[in-house]
């Protein structure tokens, strides 16, 4: 049965994706190597000769950031140091480019400075190239590549504190664009780009509920429907029929982890509330596996500093096609604040983070 409330519509399933079912080999968590660096807060990107590259981080509680960079090699399992970036610095962005090289932007050095710096990393030479800084400093903000290849960073705090502001990287000039301004300051909140070549953004502080759609052929922001749960530090991807699910977080009204979930539909532009996750949580990671069902890993059930002992080491399975969800086997490691990246193979690596008492240098793969 479905119940429509303003802008959500309820049902005990995900979406109205064809009637398929996915079935797979058991998945399992295998350590693998070592970072050579311990951090968290940090930035990771999948290259497209399927090595791995991790940027920045803390690598201490008290948020000393790292300029460090490092690669890892699915082949050998090992991590090698590569070039430093110019600017330590953690909560970046890294984006990779459609030429292969990888765009860092913004972040902070010390967890209160607001970098508007930005570098470019050649994976074939290994070092790092000053490029021109964005119009404005900002921590806590988006990117994700436009289908032009461009990329758009959105929101997040400045130095004047938080953001509606947006704009955009051409790679072919070197050159950061002002664009439209989002209807809603937000942080904390999430991007992607769909399928068509728009982009949504969701939820935040000061986001609360709402969404908004970027187009990039006018530039100009439009708000679409409103989320049925108020929440930042969510986490979203896109689903294999282009829908995208949003889950967990903070709610905004009471300041505690969210086990809700949500589907946001690019066609109705409505969301639909799911079945809960087994485990509420934030400062997680998620992600679309390449069978079409949904992972979820780690993070906190605790409150907004995330530094408790209870840092989940749980992991559990969206499946859209029957709209439930499974808890899987644990990691080998609690994590928070960790990174996540598909490798070429299909399989997910996850690295680093912090377990609750010490910042991590440990990585595993799920596959």
């Amino acid at each position: 049965m479905l119940t429509k409330k303003g802008n959500v519509v309820e049902t005990n399933l995900t979406t109205t994706a064809e009637p398929e079912s996915t079935t797979t080999k058991e998945a399992v968590w295998i350590l693998t190597g070592s970072m050579n660096s311990a951090r968290a807060y940090h930035a990771q990107v999948t290259l497209k000769n399927g090595n791995v590259l991790v940027t920045g981080g803390t690598i201490n509680t008290i948020k000393t950031a790292l300029s460090s960079a490092e690669m890892y090699d699915p082949s050998t399992g090992l991590w090698t140091t590569t070039g430093k970036m110019n600017t330590a610095r953690f909560s970046h962005t890294a984006s990779i480019l459609t030429d292969g090289n990888v765009l860092v932007a913004g972040g902070t050095p010390d967890g209160e400075t607001r970098l508007s710096s930005a570098e470019m990393y050649n994976p074939s030479t290994g070092l790092w190239t000053i490029i021109s800084n964005m119009n404005t400093a900002r921590l806590f903000h988006t990117a994700s590549i436009l289908m032009n290849g461009d990329v758009l960073v959105a929101g997040g705090i400045g130095t004047s504190g938080p953001l509606s502001s947006t704009e955009v990287y051409n790679p072919s000039t070197g050159l950061w664009t002002i664009t439209g301004i989002m209807n809603t300051i937000r942080l904390h909140h999430t991007q992607v780009t769909l399928a068509n070549g728009n982009v949504l953004v969701a939820g935040g502080i000061f986001g609360s509920s709402s969404a908004e759609m970027y187009n990039p052929s006018t530039g100009f922001w439009t708000i679409t429907g409103t989320m049925s749960t108020a929440r930042y530090y969510h986490t979203a991807s896109i689903l294999t029929n282009g829908y995208v699910l949003v889950a967990g977080g903070i709610s905004i009204s009471d300041q505690f982890p969210l086990s809700s979930a949500e589907v946001y539909n690019p066609s109705t532009r409505l969301w639909t509330a799911n079945i809960t996750m087994n485990t509420a949580r934030v400062f997680h990671t998620q992600v679309t596996l390449t069978n079409g069902n949904v992972l979820f890993a780690g993070g906190t059930a605790d409150d907004i500093t995330g530094n408790s002992s209870t840092a989940l080491s749980s992991a559990e399975v969206y499946n859209p096609f029957t709209g439930l969800w499974t808890a899987n086997i644990t990691m080998s490691t609690a994590r928070v604040f960790h990174t996540q990246v598909t490798l070429i193979n299909g399989n997910v690596l996850f690295a680093g983070g912090f377990n609750g008492s010490t910042i991590l240098s440990s990585a595993e793969i799920y596959g």
